[in-house]
């Protein structure tokens, strides 16, 4: 299966294993970014959280794609 990880005999989505990287990488980012006050530059916190968080996604999976094949 291409797709999909074997962590202990447990099949996981690729893009689940890839989601929880991401979230994993975007929480220590956040806090830095807070601790160096580029949150009072940003329009809409949350919305700019939802825009890192689905790049670094998308670096992790074109980073994963090269890595694996």
């Amino acid at each position: 299966m291409l797709g999909d990880f074997a962590f202990f005999g447990v099949y996981l989505p690729k893009l689940l294993v890839l989601a929880l990287l991401a979230y994993g990488c975007l929480v220590p980012m956040k806090a830095v970014l807070g601790r160096l006050g580029l949150y009072r530059a940003v329009w809409h916190p949350p919305l700019f959280d939802l825009a890192l968080y689905v790049l670094v996604l998308a670096g992790l999976a074109d980073v994963s794609s090269w890595y694996l094949s």
